[in-house]
């Protein structure tokens, strides 16, 4: 990004490169706008990458859509929308180098799942994605990691290299994971129990529908015999 002053060696960068900033920013104006930023528009590639970084509800909810506007004077965001829009930003920008800065903190699990595997490994899948993150689950789909501390490299190489190391951050790797397969396993139970309770009232339904017919009938049969 050339945005400090280089100490010492060289730099090379093969290519264009969009940026996605840790802190998302919007300016005035449309969200189109907003991830558009000057670029042509294409109706094909807008789609996508609004599919791609889960935005298309979002902008159904909307009061004008995509034509609504943000920013100060606009419509008020919440933090993972604007994190969003920050990120399609980037992404609508064709190039060949794309750099996300943490774009998966300011949003829930189940949308931080959709947009590393929509956009990053879907949409991008083509092109050299750097991703800053802290979400160890993705680790495993990553080329190559690099462990930063302090601003310094503490360790980088495959994820598989990077879990056999025996190194602390290997252990992390190998808990993470571990409880990962746990909450699997706890939602898959869950479901199972729910399941089995839904079967068990549905049976215990016709048991007191049988009951009752039953009753229905002994009172009918009472009434003859009265008759």
């Amino acid at each position: 990004l050339k945005e400090l002053p280089l100490s010492s060696g060289f730099l090379h960068v093969s290519g264009s490169l969009s940026y996605a900033a840790q802190e998302p920013w919007l300016f005035e104006g449309s969200v189109r706008q907003n991830i558009l930023f000057g670029s042509p528009y294409n109706e094909t590639r807008y789609r996508m990458v609004v599919r791609a970084c889960a935005l298309r509800t979002d902008l159904e909810q909307l009061p004008h859509g995509d034509q609504t506007l943000v920013g100060d004077r606009g419509v008020v965001l919440s933090g993972g929308q604007r994190a969003r829009i920050n990120m399609a930003r980037a992404v609508y920008r064709e190039a060949d180098i794309y750099l996300l800065d943490d774009p998966l903190s300011a949003v829930d699990t189940h949308v931080s799942k959709h947009l590393f595997e929509q956009c990053i490994s879907g949409y991008l899948k083509s092109k050299t994605v750097i991703l800053v993150t802290h979400q160890l689950q993705f680790l495993a789909s990553a080329d190559h990691i690099v462990l930063l501390s302090d601003g310094k490299v503490i360790t980088q190489g495959s994820y598989q290299a990077l879990r056999s190391s025996g190194t602390d951050f290997s252990k992390t790797i190998v808990d993470n994971k571990e409880e990962e397969e746990e909450e699997e396993s706890n939602k898959e139970g869950t479901f199972k129990r729910t399941v089995s309770q839904t079967e068990t009232t549905k049976y215990e339904v016709v048991e007191e529908v049988e009951e009752m017919r039953t009753k229905y009938e002994v009172v009918e049969e009472v009434e003859e015999m009265r008759t």
